[in-house]
């Protein structure tokens, strides 16, 4: 009889401490899987897309002309890309007139212009004038002889050292070898010296942000009414091909160059636009017949190919990882 009872309090405490265990042992199974939300992990910060800017790419153009060719100088990595023929030359026309300028004043050092040729400088630059570049021309050695031996001018000679060009050459055309106008420059080249002109080495320290300055401050477009015999509108190209998330960056400098030439029948049209980022030359002979606008809308259209990422492209943001349940 004893025994039995023992039995049956054993066999009831084995019962009972089971109902208790269970309980407890589904508390803590509940708490490490499902008591509560399952831990959260944080979302990755969406990170913004660089700003735009131009880049290295293909470019297609349909152009109709003796001559085509574009450079791009990315002022960070000094690399330069662009058309097959970057290497090869055309007049620089009044593209020139910027590093004339900055010539001229890098010879002055930490001295001030008179108020004569300080007006001529920005003339020069803002509304391309010839007369006032002649000026400073003359201020900064320059004239219209023709060295011996095929060499360029001083005032060529110079930039072609500073800013290390390699295919520059002074004019070809019977005579006029001795003018700035017609000296013979790449676009390659042409990128050099804008970045020369950015970096400081063409007008130095004092001078090159008041030169940038001007050259931002470029006016006048292509209509009849700007444009006049010995001066003209030079608002136009590379810089209405940017779109405003770029020049909202900062100034973007620019010197355009233009010429209706009758020994060849052809509009000479280069442009040249510089930014702390990049330097970009683009370089035009076409029929006369097809305008100044014609070449104008194509150095716009190359440099909107060049913007990077694309206008409307897609900000792609990062999802939240999938936690998985164990």
């Amino acid at each position: 009889m004893r025994s039995r009872v023992i039995m049956v309090l054993a066999v009831m405490a084995v019962l009972l401490g089971g109902v208790m265990l269970v309980p407890a042992a589904y508390a803590r199974l509940s708490a490490g899987q499902a008591g509560g939300a399952p831990e959260s992990v944080a979302a990755p910060t969406p990170v913004p897309p660089p700003l735009p800017t131009l880049a290295a790419g293909p470019v297609s153009v349909g152009f109709k002309g003796d001559f085509f060719s574009w450079a791009l100088l990315d002022r960070e990595s000094g690399k330069i890309s662009g058309s097959k023929n970057m290497t090869a030359t055309s007049s620089t026309e009044s593209m020139i007139k910027a590093w004339i300028v900055s010539d001229y004043l890098r010879q002055l050092g930490d001295k001030e212009p008179t108020a004569a040729l300080k007006k001529a400088a920005s003339l020069a630059i803002r509304d391309s004038d010839d007369d006032a570049t002649n000026i400073v021309y003359r201020a900064a050695g320059g004239s219209y002889a023709v060295p011996a031996g095929g060499q360029p001018g001083p005032v060529i000679k110079r930039a072609i050292s500073i800013c290390g060009l390699t295919d520059t050459k002074r004019g070809d055309v019977s005579g006029y070898e001795g003018y700035w106008s017609f000296t013979r420059m790449s676009p390659r080249d042409a990128v050099r010296v804008g970045d020369c002109i950015a970096d400081g080495k063409a007008a130095g320290p004092k001078w090159t942000e008041w030169v940038l300055a001007e050259m931002s401050k470029v006016r006048g477009s292509t209509a009849a009414k700007d444009q006049k015999a010995r001066s003209g509108g030079g608002k136009w190209g590379i810089v209405d091909g940017l779109p405003k998330s770029i020049i909202s960056q900062g100034p973007v400098s620019i010197k355009n160059g233009w010429t209706p030439l009758n020994y060849d029948g052809n509009w000479h049209v280069n442009c040249l636009a510089v930014t702390e980022k990049w330097s970009l030359a683009v370089m035009l002979r076409y029929p006369q017949s097809s305008g100044l606008d014609y070449g104008a809308d194509v150095c716009a259209s190359v440099a909107s190919q060049l913007v990077t990422p694309q206008p409307g492209g897609a900000l792609k943001v990062p999802q939240q990882p999938t936690v998985k349940k164990v």
